[in-house]
């Protein structure tokens, strides 16, 4: 008898409100914390104002300690005005639309002056599938941590003779560091270096030196190494294989934008920029793309991916309840597939997904 009651008891204690019940973990924040924080504010080009104008109406909803200094820059400007500058150093945290990027010319790109100035030495984007959105592979949560300002994209080249250029390419140790320490602090299980030291022996061979180096500090955490044309192959083929990824810049621009075509469109995929002092959040992959002139005239354009970069500015911010909040909403929005835009499958406008994600938030 008293063996027979033991299943029964525990489907009754499985049913108690009371036990079913789970404690959310939280901080203790410093007196003070809670203070409202401003972050500076760059719309950017084309379809920038209409996703930071989804941020701001989903901020202001959910009433978050932060408000916004708000400056006008576009992508055929010579330089970023000192007084917006002044502002992101100042507040140490900046939310941007895409500033669009003149091809050639010798014309600098004001993303990579942003960069530079403020020592953005890591990028990262994190490329994971949402529920409700089918992909072709399942449980993708790929992190791309790449270096930022060095190698090509320190825009150090020059013409030595007349129809040949030489650019400049080369890695510091503090990325890897930061991959790791990235992984560590994230529960994270392991790191790949992926790299094409095969043929770029001495440049890329510094690179994985690094790599290596900061790995035997870290010897709970796995960590391997990969061809960068492997690793495009491998990504299309088994993305789930991969956990955390540290690459020299151009590598990981290539397979940042991969890993997110697998996991759900640039669309989706949330990202940044940061470095010891401050930190600038946008939409993760193709951030430079400031989507065409029809997205623009239609109000069509995705606001996923900067909502859920402005979550991982609350998060860097110390606000994490508001920052799992946002996110809850917006994956409740995607997982329901009432309202989504064109590139997701719908038809929806910006500002019926806004509309939706303020309606979760309650």
């Amino acid at each position: 008898m008293a063996r027979r009651s033991v299943p029964v008891l525990k489907q009754l204690l499985s049913n108690s409100p009371i036990l079913n019940q789970t404690r959310s973990v939280t901080y203790m924040p410093r007196p003070g914390d809670g203070a409202p924080r401003a972050v500076t504010l760059i719309p950017g080009d084309g379809i920038g104002p209409l996703v930071t104008g989804a941020v701001e109406q989903v901020m202001e909803a959910m009433h978050a300690p932060i408000y916004f200094e708000r400056y006008d820059v576009h992508g055929d400007m010579k330089r970023v005005p000192e007084e917006v500058m002044d502002s992101i150093r100042k507040n140490k945290v900046c939310l941007k639309g895409g500033l669009a990027t003149p091809m050639g010319g010798g014309v600098n790109s004001l993303n990579m002056q942003l960069r530079k100035e403020l020592d953005l030495y890591a990028s990262l984007v994190n490329c994971f599938n949402l529920p409700g959105l089918p992909t072709r592979h399942e449980n993708v949560d790929i992190v791309v941590i790449r270096e930022n300002t060095e190698g090509e994209y320190s825009g150090l080249e020059h013409e030595v003779v007349p129809g040949v250029v030489e650019s400049l390419k080369f890695c510091s140790e503090r990325i890897a560091q930061y991959a790791f320490e990235y992984a560590y602090l994230n529960n994270r299980k392991k790191v790949t270096a992926v790299h094409k030291a095969n043929i770029m022996k001495l440049a890329d061979g510094l690179f994985l030196e690094s790599c290596r180096e900061v790995a035997t500090k870290y010897p709970g955490i796995q960590y391997n190494e990969i061809i960068v044309d492997n690793c495009c192959m491998q990504l299309v083929a088994k993305p789930e294989q991969f956990d955390v990824m540290v690459t020299p810049n151009l590598y990981g621009n290539l397979v940042a934008n991969t890993a997110a075509g697998i996991a759900g469109g640039t669309g989706v995929m949330p990202g940044g920029n940061v470095g010891a002092d401050h930190a600038i959040f946008e939409q993760g992959a193709s951030a430079g793309n400031v989507g065409n002139d029809k997205l623009v005239e239609q109000k069509k354009a995705n606001p996923v991916a900067l909502l859920l970069s402005s979550a991982m500015m609350l998060r860097h911010l110390q606000f994490p309840s508001f920052a799992d909040r946002l996110e809850n909403a917006v994956e409740q929005v995607i997982k329901e597939g009432k309202y989504r835009t064109r590139d997701l499958g719908g038809q929806s406008t910006t500002q019926e997904v806004v509309d939706a994600v303020l309606a979760a938030l309650d």
